[in-house]
């Protein structure tokens, strides 16, 4: 045993000199990224071809370059090329809160273990809350991602609405939930999690442009009442994942309220829009709802993974995880919101909330309002040129800044059509001038743009186009 490895391990003046460097390193890497510099969004390689590579690494590569590796092998989300997934280019001031969690590491379970980030959490939530248009009763709290959001959000929904104790007694009805078919597949994950069955997932079909069918509520409720299940709540999609397009959550809310079922808004992508003076709209009706779960590494230029699940009425916000755990939660007959581990899934959770405070401290509402808009308003224009494109299929007109398209020609059959755009994404995948993704919607393959970056330009999006194009009208004459 070397008795000085962890005093070497630890020492200040190592961690202040590897800082800088890394600092250094990532500031250039970000100055390039933003100007597209960079040749490549992504440098691809094969799963077999990164393993190999990272197994020799670990076996001979020096640890002054492992950071610089990193960048090589990664993608890079600060280009104004990558328009893939749906995680934004994160702001530099929220990436600095990440560092100080990780070196803090204070795991906030109780109080006295995240007191500065637990007060934060309080603050940014009952803003967000204010936002949303919820009253003064509302609470809420940051979890780690929408899946886990969604399914906290759901498991209060169940203990709010049944009559029988589940969380003590368990439930012996068939219980189920609605939503849309194209809702995001971690509410099927939910629900299946949760222990309801491939019949206690109700998927309501949707209507041409992809948002729930509102007109077929009442009869898919009906028939699932025919089948002894119990509907507890309805999701809405604020948009849904794979098209952009948002459900009409008024209308959603006066079925949930007529039926006195839980109404739920999985908002983690769209939900910024209630900062955007232009884009509001858009979640009209969001401030009906029981929960509400907003991602802040989506729209909200935060780092991953963070995610605020707010409540209409904040008690159920601390009362769906009733449990003893006496060397840690103490008996408490008042709300006690500041013991964090009674109201999340989660023991131990990083300190996400110093990034949404600072970002919102610092620049207020108009950074998210100028996020969101300027890239609703890129959504737009792509779809315009796309829809003005014979050779270029639009799969929706989109609600935001998510856009779904193909390229298509009147020679050929479907299934050719479909080969062809799995192609042309491969290709631009292989190439790394752009990122994009794919996606199938009713059985038809699409390449999906999701326009992540305020630093992306129509320039941009007419080369990715024209990129489409060249290499669609190459293959069908191939």
């Amino acid at each position: 045993m070397n008795p000085k490895l962890l005093q070497q391990v630890y020492d200040p003046d190592g961690f202040r000199r590897q800082g800088h460097e890394l600092i250094d390193l990532l500031a250039n890497h970000l100055e390039s990224s933003l100007k597209g510099s960079g040749d490549k969004v992504i440098n691809y390689s094969g799963p077999e071809e990164e393993m190999k590579f990272w197994g020799g690494f670990f076996k001979t590569g020096s640890g002054s370059d492992f950071f610089q590796e990193v960048l090589r092998h990664t993608t890079h989300v600060h280009h104004p090329r990558y328009i893939g997934h749906q995680v934004c280019a994160p702001a530099p001031q929220a990436a600095l809160c990440g560092l100080v969690s990780s070196i803090l590491n204070n795991g906030m379970a109780v109080y006295e273990m995240g007191m500065a980030p637990t007060a934060m959490e309080r603050q940014v939530t009952d803003l967000l809350a204010h936002k949303i248009g919820f009253g003064e009763g509302a609470r809420g709290i940051l979890t780690s991602g929408g899946t886990l959001a969604n399914l906290t959000a759901l498991l209060s929904a169940r203990k709010a609405v049944l009559e029988e104790d589940v969380w003590l007694e368990g439930h012996g009805n068939r219980l189920a939930v609605m939503v849309s078919e194209e809702a995001h597949y971690c509410i099927d994950r939910a629900a299946r999690i949760m222990g309801l069955g491939s019949d206690g997932i109700i998927k309501v079909p949707v209507k041409a442009d992809f948002s729930i069918d509102t007109s077929l509520l009442s009869q898919a409720y009906e028939e699932a009442r025919s089948k002894g299940l119990h509907v507890f709540a309805l999701v809405g999609s604020a948009p849904s994942t794979a098209t952009g397009v948002y459900d009409d959550l008024d209308t959603l809310a006066a079925f949930c309220k007529e039926k006195g079922l839980w109404f739920h808004v999985d908002a983690a992508h769209g939900g910024a829009a209630i900062f955007s003076e232009k884009y509001r709209g858009t979640v009209r009706g969001i401030d009906r709802a029981d929960s509400v779960v907003i991602d802040g590494h989506k729209m909200m230029l935060m780092s991953t993974i963070t995610t605020a699940l707010l409540f209409r009425d904040g008690s159920h916000s601390h009362t769906t995880f009733s449990q003893e755990a006496e060397y840690l939660l103490q008996h408490s007959e008042e709300e006690d919101w500041f013991n964090l581990a009674k109201r999340t899934f989660e023991c131990t959770k990083t300190m996400m909330s110093l990034q949404w405070y600072l970002l919102w401290k610092t620049y207020g509402d108009e950074l998210f309002d100028a996020n969101v808009t300027t890239l609703y308003d890129l959504g737009k224009t792509l779809a315009d040129w796309i829809k003005a494109d014979p050779h270029l299929e639009l799969a929706t007109a989109p609600h935001s800044n998510i856009v779904c398209f193909r390229f298509v020609d009147p020679g050929l059959s479907s299934g050719k059509l479909d080969q062809v755009n799995r192609e042309i994404r491969q290709e631009l995948l292989e190439e790394g001038m752009f990122y994009i993704v794919q996606t199938r919607i009713k059985g038809v393959q699409y390449l999906r743009c999701t326009i992540m970056n305020p630093f992306t330009t129509e320039e941009h999006l007419g080369m990715l186009l024209a990129l489409v194009r060249e290499k669609g009208s190459r293959k069908i004459t191939a």
